[in-house]
């Protein structure tokens, strides 16, 4: 009966950051003039640095052809650039470009101002409570992902 629960919990609780966090996010991509799953790639090359098609597709979950039509467009908007690898010419690696890493940080920065504002309203007691919440499910989900890579 515990399992069950904690698995609903997991749910419910996953639908609930999906709301809040697409909330989020809406209002800064439209400061910024990229749509939201473009900026959420580029922020995603910026933190990890030079990557392969491949590896990104895997940690966004998005199909690589699907990728690669949105690298294309931040591709031509100067965000991002493409570089053959000499030593195995069948891969590519994918890097943000200076254009892409000022708005990369536009834009993360306008994801936590508007984090700010709509949690304006916590007490001081709740912000820590949730704060050590976040850091302990952090752990946790990180060494739940580590194991199902």
């Amino acid at each position: 009966m515990a399992r069950k629960r904690f698995i609903e919990l997991i749910e419910e609780h996953g639908m609930i950051l999906e709301r809040l966090l697409t909330r989020i996010q809406q209002f800064p991509s439209q400061k910024v003039g990229y749509n939201r799953q473009q900026l959420i790639i580029l922020v995603d090359l910026f933190v990890s640095g030079r990557s392969k098609l491949k590896e990104i597709a895997h940690r966004q979950c998005i199909p690589t052809p699907n990728l690669c039509i949105m690298f294309r467009k931040l591709e031509g908007e100067g965000l991002v650039s493409r570089t053959v690898d000499e030593n195995d010419r069948r891969n590519t690696w994918y890097s943000v470009t200076a254009k892409g890493q000022r708005v990369a940080m536009k834009f993360k920065d306008a994801v936590m101002d508007t984090i700010e504002h709509f949690c304006r309203n916590l007490t001081v007691s709740e912000e820590k409570k949730l704060a050590e919440c976040f850091e302990y499910l952090n752990k946790i989900l990180t060494r739940v992902e580590e194991q199902n890579a």
